[in-house]
């Protein structure tokens, strides 16, 4: 055992112990004193009486209390507990009887008769043995509610790293889906060393710069996130070129907005990826409004066959989900289609995300 250790069980449990008991010595020395010629000689009668109230009190709070008491073994407790009694009551009268006769100089036929100090002997004991359990008792509730305050505290703190673990794992899953059409239509234009190249690459450029490093970030600015909607719709414009019409709805955005990144752009990709053209022509309609802490969006697109049970695609799912683990109580999404169109609508309440984007 190390010097630490000792010093450690000798401070916290050794020196509290000596200190109660020497207490319990004083009180039964003040107690006897006041019992008007019942015990003769208090401080001599206390040292006989300590013994069998240190045995009485460690039994009760160190072997019925948790081996019992606390386990909910009720009824074992009450037939213990009634059996320490009757043996601690026969240690006390033994503790009184000698004590008297030592203190009588072994004298017993100088001795005060028994019964008068027995009752206010037993009083003193038990009372300081209750005093002792309930503070035990106390002890033990106080240790219950921090375990149990410590326990909620790691479980919150569990719940909250997998609530960021499935975050993280959602946009992992949106960066390729996202990169992947992107590229693929630069690669064709590569091929065909298009004009419109390089235009593109810088378009992807600020894409990528958003996606690599605004990502991680718990928030960013409402006119950032539509920046880069926009960036994608010029993307999409030179793929798709006289086959597109894209009909926008967006007023000047306040720049104190913030939301969380890449939870729009995800809806517009999807029109693109899962639209169909009407009259040989891909029709998407885009609108953001802000009102208050609320902010509005909707995407609809041209539609000739059902998306909501395959056509929705990694990204529209997975930003389903980011809604439901960022804004659980704050927002509003639906689906609508028919045969003509798939629509999206989404109500924010921009002020009270979650702090984990």
């Amino acid at each position: 055992m190390k010097v630490a250790t000792i010093l450690k069980y000798l401070f916290n449990t050794i020196l509290p112990h000596t200190l109660f008991w020497l207490g319990v010595f004083v009180f039964f020395t003040f107690f006897f004193e006041e019992s008007k010629g019942l015990i003769p000689n208090p401080n001599s009668f206390s040292a006989f009486l300590m013994p069998v109230t240190i045995g009485t009190t460690y039994i009760v709070n160190y072997l019925l209390i948790p081996r019992y008491l606390l386990p909910k073994k009720y009824l074992k407790f009450i037939w213990y507990s009634l059996y320490t009694l009757i043996l601690s009551a026969y240690a006390i009268v033994i503790s009184i009887f000698y004590g008297l006769i030592f203190m009588n100089a072994l004298q017993y036929n100088q001795m005060m008769p028994l019964s008068k100090s027995l009752i206010f002997v037993m009083v003193a004991v038990y009372l300081v043995v209750l005093l002792f359990s309930a503070f035990t008792l106390l002890k033990h509730n106080y240790s219950s509610v921090a375990k149990n305050k410590d326990l909620e505290n790691k479980v919150l703190l569990a719940q909250l790293k997998l609530k960021e673990q499935e975050l993280n794992y959602l946009k992992m899953q949106i960066h390729p889906h996202f990169l992947f059409n992107t590229l693929n239509t630069l690669y064709g234009y590569a091929l065909k060393k298009s004009e419109e190249t390089p235009e593109m690459i810088l378009r992807l450029s600020n894409l990528l710069d958003y996606l690599l490093y605004q990502i991680d970030k718990p928030k960013v600015s409402l006119a950032n996130e539509i920046a880069h909607i926009l960036d994608y719709i010029e993307l999409e414009k030179i793929r798709f070129k006289d086959t597109l019409k894209v009909d926008l709805d967006i007023p000047k955005i306040d720049p104190q907005i913030d939301i969380a990144p890449m939870l729009l752009i995800p809806f517009v990709e999807n029109s693109f990826k899962h639209g169909n053209r009407a009259d040989k022509k891909l029709l998407i309609f885009i609108s953001l409004k802000t009102e208050g802490n609320e902010i509005r969006f909707s995407v609809k697109n041209s539609n000739r066959k059902t998306q909501m049970t395959e056509g929705k695609g990694i990204g529209l799912k997975n930003v389903q989900k980011r809604l439901e683990l960022l804004y659980p109580d704050n927002h509003t999404f639906s689906v609508s289609e028919d045969t003509e169109w798939f629509e999206i609508n989404l109500i924010l309440n921009h002020q009270n995300p979650k702090k984990n984007g």
